[in-house]
Formats: structure tokens, C-alpha cells, sequence
């Protein structure tokens, strides 16, 4: 069981700064991602991730992963296997919590080889230790995406 403490106590302080931290990094991440930037991607995961994400063999770009290189490389997946013009993400709900961040909202997409949209909620949980990603956990409709790369 958690233990409240007091605002402005030295404990709270210290959260606080830990919360910081945290959201300075997922912005950084969120931002990488919009941008489709693989590098700085690679320098916001940890060496080593716990990576989550429903695997199915029927959808190229979702695969276990593990080290940062990995992790980033998941943006030039979808970049070759979707329509760049028609992904869409909306983030509706953004927690932040010591290390953990919780994220949660609507994606959608287009299948290039089938041209099929795909479309769902989501919910992404990321945990930050000295200002890289060490989990990547994504929940989202993974039927509506299986859907839309079947031919």
C-alpha cells in the first residue's frame, strides 16, 4: 500500500521531479514518433525493453522486439507496410505516475497491400528509468488491424 505525503514535504518533491522527468521523455518519444525520427527513437529506448504487444503472424510490423534499434525500427514498419497520408493517432488521456506513464486514445490507418483502414482505441503504458523507455507496452483492436491485411 502506497503512503501519502504531505505537499511540500521532501518526499513529494522528489516524486514530483521524478513525474518530470517521466513526461519530458514521453513527450520527447511522442514527438520522435510524429516525426518519424528512428534515431532520436533509438536514443529514448533503453538498451533492453519490455516489449508488449500481441503478436500476429498476419500483421508485418507487430513482432516481438527488444533492444532500442528494434523498438525504433517499428515507425519504418509502418511507414512501409501502411499509408503514410491516412495514420492517424489521437492521444485523449495522458497519466503520468513516478515512473510510469499511461496513454490512451484512437488510431487508424490504411494497409498499403490491401488498402483496407484500420481503426481502434488504445491504451500505451511507458515506463521511464534515467530518461529512456525500459517498457513499451500497447493494447489496441488488433482484430480491426488482422482485418485490414487480410487480402
Amino acid at each position: 500500500m502506497e503512503t501519502l505525503s504531505l505537499p511540500g514535504t521532501a518526499e513529494d518533491a522528489s516524486r514530483a521531479a521524478v513525474e518530470d522527468a517521466t513526461r519530458t521523455t514521453v513527450d520527447a518519444f511522442l514527438a520522435a514518433r510524429a516525426a518519424g525520427d528512428v534515431r532520436r527513437l533509438t536514443a529514448l529506448f533503453a538498451d533492453r525493453v519490455d516489449w508488449l504487444l500481441a503478436e500476429n503472424p498476419d500483421v508485418p510490423w507487430i513482432r516481438p522486439r527488444r533492444t532500442a534499434a528494434e523498438c525504433a525500427a517499428q515507425i519504418e514498419d509502418l511507414v512501409r507496410y501502411t499509408v503514410a497520408e491516412d495514420a492517424r493517432a489521437s492521444v485523449d488521456t495522458y497519466l503520468v505516475s513516478g515512473r510510469d506513464a499511461v496513454l490512451m486514445g484512437h488510431l487508424s490507418g490504411t494497409v498499403r497491400a490491401t488498402g483496407k483502414s484500420f481503426a481502434g482505441p488504445f491504451a500505451l503504458r511507458l515506463t521511464v528509468e534515467g530518461g529512456r523507455i525500459t517498457r513499451h507496452h500497447l493494447y489496441e483492436n488488433s482484430l480491426s488491424i488482422a482485418a485490414a491485411c487480410a487480402p
